[in-house]
């Protein structure tokens, strides 16, 4: 058979799908996957070869068809159009997740020319990850420390503590400090001492036990190595909390992942910093 096919019954040009492909610049594979899914199907099939054709009226369909994909519509939205949804409707939808997807990315294109400005050598290793902080019971003991030394001699007696009252530990393990003077001090530290726990107990003189609201979004980083080098990692959140639009809601923590109780060296310690921040409007 020819490239085209006139068939005899009625005043009209079949083309075969190789035909339509060069014509519309759309592969056999697509034309053939619209056929199967019902989305653009052959205007004629011959039955002895199988060979599909296909007419100039199908190709407004095939155009809505490829355009629709261009903006970036799936195959099943662009079949709910042709199950009657309008549209118009959905391209409104498409446009408010345009409009989303524009502004995450802008934010992203923030984020990294924010790392592209870093010339602070004591900051341009950390990198500042969004996360949420989970709801959590806990045991907690608030105290003011001479330094950061002093934790050491203050967090055995709390386990001690926490051991004597039948505390057991969530899984995962969530051990972290809450500074309340609201910045990295190096003396005369207000440090609320924290450890996730499955369920409350009775209050003891050391021990206060309460829930810790979510936190939606805390601006986090990890910092490796002695707690002395703690002040270049809380300098990097700040400065990504400026650059990048945000306002620090609540007192930062300080999470710790690995530490003198299965590390021997100091360099291997493990902390994430956390700082409770929102979008400022």
């Amino acid at each position: 058979m020819n490239e085209t096919y006139q068939c005899q019954r009625v005043e009209t040009v079949y083309y075969k799908i190789g035909l339509f492909s060069k014509i519309n610049r759309v592969t056999i594979k697509a034309l053939r996957h619209y056929d199967e899914i019902g989305l653009l199907p052959p205007a004629f099939i011959e039955e002895t070869t199988g060979y599909r054709y296909y007419t100039s009226s199908q190709l407004p369909l095939l155009h809505q068809i490829l355009a629709l994909r261009d903006m970036g519509f799936t195959l099943d939205e662009i079949k709910q159009v042709q199950g009657g949804i309008p549209e118009k409707e959905l391209l409104q939808k498409k446009r408010l997740e345009l409009i989303k997807k524009i502004a995450a990315d802008t934010l992203r294109l923030a984020q990294v020319e924010s790392y592209l400005a870093k010339k602070d050598a004591d900051t341009c290793d950390y990198h500042i990850i969004l996360k949420d902080l989970p709801e959590v019971i806990v045991a907690s003991m608030r105290t003011v420390i001479s330094s950061y030394d002093a934790l050491f001699d203050v967090v055995p007696p709390m386990g001690a503590e926490m051991e004597r009252l039948g505390c057991v530990c969530a899984v995962p393990e969530y051990c972290f400090n809450i500074y309340h003077d609201g910045e990295y001090r190096e003396t005369d530290v207000d440090v609320e001492i924290c450890e996730a726990v499955t369920e409350k107990k009775i209050d003891s003189e050391m021990l206060t036990f309460k829930v810790i609201d979510r936190v939606e979004h805390a601006a986090c980083v990890l910092h490796k190595g002695p707690y002395e080098g703690f002040p270049k990692a809380y300098n990097a959140v700040l400065k990504w909390v400026e650059n990048n639009g945000y306002e620090i809601i609540d007192n930062p923590r300080e999470s710790y992942i690995d530490g003198l109780w299965n590390k021997d060296s100091a360099e291997d310690w493990l902390t994430e910093i956390q700082f409770p921040v929102r979008k400022i409007s």
